[in-house]
């Protein structure tokens, strides 16, 4: 997901959420301080690794990383790549790290973004109050 905070940018192609200064999330929220313009990459039945998203990201070619790059360096947002990742196998290899290719970095470079790595670990453990020792055997709880 891309997140760039500042003034609705016209930046030749549209957000796939936008917010504007002064809206509200809800009701009772306060009036937000910024506008937002953002753009989603998920991969297709949510799984997927962030790497598999990259040629997504790079089919929107360097011209939109300068508009972006533009954007940032006049201080008027900030242009940031928010990666989800969500586990919920911790034996599952494809769901552990995230790689980065040269490609991307170089493009992320180019739009003046930062990156936002957001990681939530969804596991069910047999201790779900975290208290014991990890390496306890519950078999020997009786002996």
């Amino acid at each position: 997901m891309w997140c760039i905070r500042g003034e609705t940018p016209a930046l030749g192609t549209g957000p796939d959420e936008a917010t504007a200064i002064g809206s509200r999330r809800r009701p009772e929220s306060p009036p937000r301080a910024h506008a937002t313009w953002i753009r989603h990459v998920s991969a297709v039945g949510g799984s997927g690794r962030p790497e598999d998203l990259e040629p997504v990201v790079l089919g929107w070619e360097m011209e939109f990383a300068a508009a972006l790059g533009r954007l940032a360096g006049s201080g008027d947002a900030d242009v940031s790549l928010v990666v989800v990742q969500e586990l919920s196998d911790p034996e599952d290899p494809r769901q552990k790290g995230i790689f980065l290719g040269s490609a991307l970095l170089a493009w992320l470079a180019e739009a003046g973004a930062s990156l936002d790595i957001d990681q939530y670990v969804y596991h069910d453990c047999d201790d779900q109050r975290g208290d014991r020792d990890p390496g306890h055997d519950p078999s020997s709880d009786d002996l």
